[in-house]
C-alpha cells in the first residue's frame, strides 16, 4: 500500500467517524445505524456471504461504514473497509457519466446515431424472423442512437453468442476490436421499442468515449472522474498491491460457500479489454465519493464532474412505460436504474431513487428525496436476483429507519 493511498484512506476513516459522532444526535438515530453490523454479520453466519462492507451517507458526509466477515474465508483474512470489490454492472452508470461529460463539451450528443462515431455500425439490420436455421433481416426504421444504448433500448443482443462470449471472457482483444465484432450482429428488435439489458451496448458506449475524446476508455475515466473525485482505488486493472485487498468471490455448493470458478469476467492480468459494462474494481470510500457527487448535483469538494442538468437527465425516467429493470416498479434513466413506484425491495425508498447493482451482489442506490445513499459490497455469485436480495433489503430498511422523522 503506497503512502499516499494510506493517508487518503486513513483520512476518510477518521473523517467518517468524527462526522458521524458530531451529526448522529441531531439528524439520525445512531442506535438504529449501529444495528447494520449485526444484520450483515447474520448473513455471514448463515453462510450466505463470506463478508461485506457497507457504507451509508448523505451529500456532505458518511454516516456509517462497516466491514464484517472475511475477505478470504479459507485464510480467515478479516474483511477491511478498504477491501476492493468487483462491482461489475455498477460500472455502467460510470460509463454513462463519461458520455455525459463529452455531451456537455459538445463532442457528441446522446441523440447521435452510433454510426456517426463508429462507422462499422452503418448498414446494421434487424432480425425479422428465425425459421429452420435461416435468419431473415431487414433495415431498421432508424439507426440506433447513443440514447438507445444508455437506456438499453437499442435492440443489440442481450446475450453473448458464440465468438462474442469468447471475446468477452478472454479479453485478449482491444475494445475497438470487440465493438467491431458486435456491430456485425443484427439487432434483435426495432430501436426504442423494447427494453433489454445489454452489456455490449454499454461497451459500445465505452468505444464512443474513446473516439470522441481521443483517449483510451480507462484513461478518460481516470483523468475526468476518478482523479478529480479522489477515487484512488477504482480501476479496471488492479496493481499487485490492490490485488492483495480484493475480496474473494464465492458461490454456494451443497449449502456451503466455495470459491467461484471460472470467473464470470476473465482475469485482468494481461487483459486489453476494460469492459465498460462491468469491469471496474472499487471500494466503499471511492463509491461514497462518487455518490456524494451525484447527490451534490455533479460536484464534490469544489470539483465539478457534471452539470446539474446532466445529473437530472441521467436520473429521471427515460424509458417511458416500457417494462424495465429486474424488480417491480423500476424504469431506466441514462445508465441508471430509476425507482418509478417503490415496491418490494424498494418499498422503503422514494420515487426517483436511482442506482445500479452488480453480478456479484453489489448494490448502490441514491435517494435524493431523503438525501441518502446506501452501498452494499459483497462478492457472491449465484444469487437468484441480486437486485432483490435480502441483504439489500435489510440494509436499506435500516438506513431509512435511522433518518430523523
Amino acid at each position: 500500500m503506497n503512502a499516499h493511498r494510506k493517508l487518503l484512506v486513513a483520512a476518510f476513516l477518521v473523517a467518517a467517524t468524527s462526522l458521524l459522532r458530531a451529526a448522529v444526535g441531531a439528524e439520525i438515530n445512531s442506535a438504529k445505524l449501529a444495528t447494520i453490523r449485526a444484520a450483515m454479520q447474520e448473513f455471514v453466519e448463515r453462510g450466505e456471504i463470506a463478508g461485506a462492507v457497507t457504507v451509508i451517507g448523505r451529500h456532505d458526509r458518511v454516516l456509517s461504514l462497516e466491514a464484517v466477515g472475511y475477505q478470504d474465508l479459507e485464510q480467515k483474512t478479516p474483511m477491511r473497509p478498504d477491501c476492493l470489490f468487483r462491482i461489475a454492472s455498477m460500472t455502467k452508470p460510470i460509463t454513462a457519466i463519461a458520455v455525459m461529460i463529452l455531451a456537455e463539451e459538445g463532442r457528441l450528443s446522446i441523440d447521435d446515431p452510433v454510426e456517426k462515431h463508429l462507422p462499422e455500425f452503418h448498414g446494421q439490420e434487424v432480425v425479422v424472423s428465425r425459421s429452420g436455421g435461416k435468419l431473415v433481416t431487414r433495415k431498421p426504421g432508424r439507426p440506433i442512437t447513443l440514447r438507445d444504448l444508455l437506456t438499453h433500448t437499442s435492440g443489440m443482443s442481450s446475450g453473448l453468442p458464440g465468438e462474442l462470449a469468447e471475446l468477452y471472457m478472454k479479453r485478449d482483444r482491444t475494445l475497438a476490436e470487440g465493438v467491431r465484432a458486435f456491430a456485425k450482429h443484427p439487432l434483435e428488435f426495432e430501436p426504442g421499442t423494447k427494453w433489454a439489458y445489454c452489456n455490449i451496448g454499454i461497451d459500445t458506449l465505452g468505444r464512443v468515449v474513446e473516439v470522441a475524446s481521443g483517449l483510451p476508455f480507462e484513461a478518460f475515466l481516470d483523468q475526468r472522474i476518478f482523479q478529480p473525485l479522489g477515487m484512488v482505488d477504482t480501476c479496471f486493472y488492479p496493481t499487485a498491491d490492490q490485488l492483495q485487498r480484493v475480496a474473494v468471490t464465492y458461490g454456494r455448493e451443497k449449502g456451503k460457500l466455495v470459491r467461484s470458478k471460472p470467473a464470470v469476467i476473465g482475469p485482468p492480468n494481461g487483459a486489453k479489454y476494460p469492459v465498460p459494462a462491468g469491469g471496474l474494481y472499487s471500494t466503499a470510500a471511492d463509491l461514497a465519493r462518487l455518490y456524494r457527487m451525484m447527490l451534490n448535483r455533479g460536484t464534490l469538494d469544489g470539483k465539478r464532474i457534471l452539470s446539474p442538468h446532466s445529473v437530472a437527465e441521467m436520473t429521471k425516467v427515460q424509458t417511458g412505460e416500457l417494462t424495465s429493470g429486474f424488480t417491480s416498479g423500476m424504469a431506466f434513466g441514462l445508465g441508471w436504474g430509476v425507482v418509478r413506484k417503490p415496491t418490494g425491495v424498494t418499498e422503503m425508498l422514494s420515487p426517483g431513487t436511482y442506482g445500479h447493482g452488480g453480478a456479484f451482489g453489489t448494490q448502490g442506490w441514491i435517494d435524493p428525496a431523503k438525501d441518502l445513499f446506501v452501498v452494499l459490497l459483497i462478492q457472491r455469485v449465484g444469487l437468484p436476483n441480486a437486485d432483490a436480495s435480502d441483504m439489500r433489503r435489510q440494509l436499506q430498511a435500516i438506513a431509512v429507519s435511522a433518518l430523523a422523522k
